[in-house]
């Protein structure tokens, strides 16, 4: 199973990237458009692993509480372009729980520099980000997902197997 731990976005934030997708298309940008049920942050990237119960199980010891986050220009590298993240201390927070957990399993994952980001195209046929508005939208973060990633006939299909909230132990029933 390819496996991966994510934040998945409010309808608001996903139609928000949407309409900078459509910023991207409209200025003449063809490549390999993430479809909006694909949207989220990335925590951590397991890749192939048998056991996904032992990664839920794993991940049940992360604690933390609510945060904000929005959207904060946009970046590219390698052959995708994404929309940046502009979070309190909570989002980094969070991801170096989720890979603490991780590790003290010892579940492998790519323990590349965690660098918030929502992956919006890839393999743009254009060297140069066009100007975009980004919307000035905003969520509260009140849990993360493990994700499974399949290859279907038109692309990624994202699978949550479970979700972590929020709050203290004893209101994760």
């Amino acid at each position: 199973m390819r496996l991966f731990v994510a934040v998945d976005l409010s309808g608001e934030v996903k139609a928000a990237l949407e309409d900078i997708q459509g910023q991207l298309k409209g200025s003449g940008v063809h490549g390999r458009y993430t479809a909006r049920e694909n949207l989220h942050i990335t925590l951590a990237f397991i890749g192939e692993y048998g056991d996904a119960q032992a990664v839920l199980d794993a991940l049940e010891g992360v604690r933390f509480e609510p945060f904000g986050l929005g959207l904060d220009g946009m970046g590219s590298f390698g052959g995708l372009w994404w929309a940046g993240i502009r979070a309190d201390g909570g989002l980094k927070g969070l991801a170096a729980q989720v890979r603490r957990q991780l590790a003290m399993a010892n579940i492998p994952f790519d323990r590349k520099k965690f660098s918030p980001h929502i992956t919006l195209i890839r393999d743009p046929d254009k060297q140069v980000i066009p100007q975009v508005k980004i919307p000035d939208v905003k969520m509260t973060v009140e849990g993360f997902s493990l994700m499974l990633s399949e290859r279907g006939k038109r692309g990624m299909i994202y699978t949550e197997l479970g979700t972590v909230s929020a709050g203290k132990e004893e209101e994760r029933i």
